[in-house]
Parts: structure tokens; sequence; C-alpha cells
């Protein structure tokens, strides 16, 4: 897929206050920990993740998603009447139905000749509504839309360990199963995207490649669907390890032929901005990638991974923080569950000047003890 008229105009995104941290969440887990002799501190060590943050109990995710919209909407300064469609991209969703984009839709106040609707794809659902976007875009269909999400840890994190100190008959290898679930942290983003012909920034989206190796779709999965008979709190099972080396593998091609697509020689790829896993993850894609680490801007530390919307939280933390400078060639590389591989290459030209006067306007937020841990608690971009 290759475009000429798309571009990402802002990003906004949503915190939650509440900071859980990885050493908390291993001293919940004592019972376990002291049956099966395991040593404290194992889990930050696999994962890199010092912490990730709870939303308030109860709080549905559009709520979120509204907030993250509202300050993209305000940081790409368009005309809400602009915007023909809306996307609610993650995988917590207000209900079964309708649409979680029904009510962020409502609360924002936008067209009535919109479009509205979710999708669901496991970690890459927001970067599949972006290409979905870009598409309507490029067709002349819309002149501008937006993408949005809210992911919520708390009810699986906490299902996970009162179940990991439950069952007594887990083994450690069973176990392994269930750390992936206890990175999981909470955020919200979206991402405004526009006509060439109305953008202000000019942040071309040039390309996009996709690849599904559905093969692996048994490698991550949750309970049964609630609606068809499931449990209520949400457990899911991952084959971390073996996810990572066939994301990876398939990876691969995709960069391949993404290089291709883009006209770019792999030396030509100035900045990265990736889903966020882990630590071990992103070394071992980069090494197969051939990418240097250090084109990356990375939020699992202190965010952990925040699904769907980690891609997107990351870039428009990444905006915040001067990541992108005018004239890099960005990759945007997505590796879900599935396994699903999406990759966008975007030529990055200005963030806009409003987004940055509105931040400024902002009240002050307060920060993490060490500045380079992660951004004010709740601020868009």
């Amino acid at each position: 897929m290759r475009y000429q008229n798309v571009c990402i105009e802002a990003f906004g995104y949503h915190l939650p206050e509440e900071i859980v941290t990885t050493e908390e969440i291993e001293r919940q887990l004592e019972p376990l920990y002291t049956r099966l002799k395991l040593p404290q501190g194992r889990l930050e060590l696999m994962s890199g993740i010092r912490e990730r943050r709870f939303w308030p109990r109860e709080m549905l995710p559009s709520q979120a998603s509204v907030t993250s919209a509202e300050r993209a909407i305000q940081a790409a300064g368009i005309e809400r009447r602009e915007i023909g469609a809306l996307i609610h991209g993650s995988v917590c969703r207000d209900y079964v139905e309708p649409a979680t984009a029904a009510g962020v839709h409502h609360h924002l106040g936008l067209a009535v000749d919109c479009l509205v609707y979710d999708v669901s794809n496991a970690c890459l659902g927001l970067l599949n509504g972006m290409i979905q976007l870009a598409n309507m875009i490029e067709l002349g269909q819309i002149k501008a839309g937006i993408v949005v999400g809210c992911e919520s840890a708390r009810s699986l994190v906490e299902a996970t360990i009162a179940e990991l100190n439950r069952n007594v008959t887990l083994t450690r290898e069973q176990v392994k199963l269930a750390i992936a679930s206890l990175t999981i942290g909470s955020a919200s983003a979206a991402v405004v995207m526009t006509h060439r012909d109305i953008s202000t920034t000019q942040n071309r989206l040039i390309c996009a490649t996709a690849r599904a190796e559905t093969r692996h779709h048994a490698l991550c999965r949750s309970t049964h669907d609630r609606s068809i008979g499931g449990q209520h709190d949400p457990l899911m099972t991952t084959d971390s390890e073996r996810l990572m080396h066939e994301g990876v593998r398939a990876a691969v091609p995709v960069f391949d032929h993404f290089l291709d697509k883009a006209g770019w020689a792999r030396d030509e790829v100035q900045k990265t901005v990736c889903h966020q896993v882990g630590v071990a993850h992103r070394r071992v894609m980069f090494e197969a990638l051939g990418l240097a680490p250090e084109l990356d801007f990375g939020t699992l530390e202190f965010l952990g991974n925040t699904g769907s919307v980690a891609l997107p939280v990351t870039a428009a933390i990444g905006v915040e923080r001067g990541h992108f400078a005018e004239g890099d060639r960005v990759a945007m590389l997505g590796i879900g569950s599935g396994i699903n591989v999406l990759m966008l290459g975007v030529e990055w030209q200005r963030t806009p000047v409003l987004a940055e006067a509105k931040a400024r306007r902002k009240p002050a937020a307060p920060y993490f003890d060490k500045p380079r841990q992660g951004p004010p608690l709740v601020h868009g971009s």
C-alpha cells in the first residue's frame, strides 16, 4: 500500500495516575514465589518493565478515549465537521454492543455523517484503524479521520495474580504462560489523519505493509468471550518466547518489503517507534531487522505493554520529547498476536505549534522521581 495524499496530523494521549510497580506485583505474588522458590526481581529482569498504570475501577474505556481524541483534535487544530470517520481500535470496549466508537463520537460532538465503528485486532487495532483511515483519505472519501483506543490492564493483572496464587498445582513451566499478562499496562491514545491539502504538518504517510502468519494464532489467547459463557475476570496464556521468535521471523520479510515500498535503504531509516513488549523482544527484533537500537523511542519501562495503544502512545510521547526531526524517515513497526505484522512509513516534517502551545498552557503535572522515566502524568501531545 502506497499513499500520496495522507498525513499523520497529530497525536493525543491520556495516562492513568495510579502507578503499580513490578516490585509491588511480585510482593502480591509471594505465595507463588515461596511455593516455587522463585527469586524476587525476575519479572523486571525478564521484561525490563519497572512499572505500569491502572485506570480507576469501573472506568469505561470510552472515557479515556474521549480525552485522548479531544487532545488530538485540539493539537491538529481541525474543524470537527471535517472529521469523516472515527474508529475505536482497542481490545477493551465499553460493551459488546453498541460500538464503543458510538459513545466517543457523541461526547466529541462530531458530525452525523461521520463513519463510526470499532476495529479489534489484538495489539494492532489502532494501526489497522490508521490504515483504514489512510485508504479512505487517499480515495477521496473523507478529508480527515481519527482513530482512538484505550486499554485497561487492572482486571487482567489482578485476575492473573489471584489465579497464580490460588492454583497450587501450577509448575514453573505453566507459570511462564502467565508472565506476559503481568506486564500489561493501561493507557489511551488517538491519531488524527488528514488529506495533505488541509494538513498543517505535512507529516506524510507514504506506505504500509502487512503479513498474517495465522498458523501461530494460538500462541497468545485469552479466555472465551464473556458473551458466550467465558469467565468474568479475563485470563490469558502466552507462549512468550515462541511468540517473540515467530513474530520476529514474520517481521523480517515484511521489513524488506516495507523498505522496497518506501523506496528507502535500510540505513536511511532515521527513527523508529515499535509496539512495546519487552527488552528481549526489542533487542531480538532490532538485530533481525538490522537496525540500530538508538533509533528507537521506548516507553515500556514505565508504561508496560499497553496493547493496541502502545505504538501510538509511544509515538505521541516521542513527539512531545522531540524524538522526531524535520526530514526524518520514520518506521512504525507493529507485531501482534495472531500473528499479524503491520509496518507504516512516515516522512516527518514538523509537530504542530498548536500542540506545543496547548501543552504549555496546561496546569503543571508532577513528574516521576527520575525525569527520564516518563512523561507528565496526564498530557496531550
